[in-house]
């Protein structure tokens, strides 16, 4: 990654929370005379190749770390149909009053996700192998009576 200014830097990091260029170009410390100013200023540090480079890697960061991979969605089903992962549920004390219980899940929720590691395996598609000849043939009278003579 490109060296940034300090300036720089907040300036994208700002932008990045808020998407609003030109708020993010003042927040970050930039003199301004005016929301104009201040905007096309933005516009040409969001158009410089290191500020680009920064704030797209730096995007990838957040989306790979939001979004789940294979690895982890297989672990926490194979947690859950193991039994390892507890569920929370409310438990009335009285008067109004409820606990918040940790509890094994429940086995239907077990059964589903030993169904989608399943699924993700191939174990219960039903395969089957077709074999044969699958070449079509068409003939067409053309009124005359002599289809062939017409096809070429």
């Amino acid at each position: 990654m490109s060296k940034l200014t300090i300036q720089q830097q907040k300036f994208a990091d700002e932008f990045i929370k808020s998407g609003n260029q030109t708020e993010a170009y003042k927040t970050a410390g930039y003199k301004v005379q005016s929301d104009n100013a201040a905007a096309t200023s933005a516009s040409r540090l969001l158009r410089n190749d290191k500020v680009k480079e920064y704030i797209d890697e730096r995007m990838a960061e957040i989306k790979s770390k939001k979004i789940a991979d294979q690895q982890e969605v297989m672990e926490y089903l194979t947690a859950v149909m193991r039994g390892e992962h507890k569920e929370q549920t409310l438990r009335g004390m009285g008067e109004g009053y409820q606990e918040i219980d940790d509890i094994d899940v429940s086995a239907s929720q077990r059964i589903k996700a030993a169904e989608l590691i399943g699924k993700r395996y191939g174990a219960w598609t039903d395969k089957q192998q077709i074999e044969g000849d699958l070449s079509l043939s068409f003939n067409y009278d053309y009124g005359d009576g002599d289809a062939d003579a017409k096809n070429n």
